[in-house]
């Protein structure tokens, strides 16, 4: 079954034991997650969302990206700013697709 889910902003395509990398959650790791915002599943399209439909993942590990380097100047004015972001994401394995 693949499903699209909505979660942290953002749409991902899903399937029965694919790992994501979504926005922070706050769910520990080893315990579950269920995404209630099910845009499309098993072929059937919803109006917004797919009424009775829920994906179950399980959160693997807490973690950062890469650092992001934002650079800021100002021409002619001798104003520099420098600054290094890293984005937090949560590593999730989607168990179970389940449409009612």
């Amino acid at each position: 079954m693949k499903a699209v889910i909505k979660t942290g902003g953002k749409q991902y395509s899903v399937d029965e034991g694919s790992i994501i990398y979504v926005e922070k959650l706050d769910n520990e790791v080893g315990s579950e997650v269920v995404f209630d915002e099910v845009l499309i599943a098993n072929g059937i399209v919803g109006t917004p969302t797919v009424k009775g439909a829920t994906v179950t993942g399980e959160v693997i590990k807490h973690g950062k990206n890469k650092k992001v380097i934002v650079f800021k100047y100002l021409p002619k004015k001798k104003s520099r700013k420098k600054q290094g972001h890293r984005q937090p994401y949560t590593k999730v394995e989607i168990k179970s697709i389940k449409v009612k």
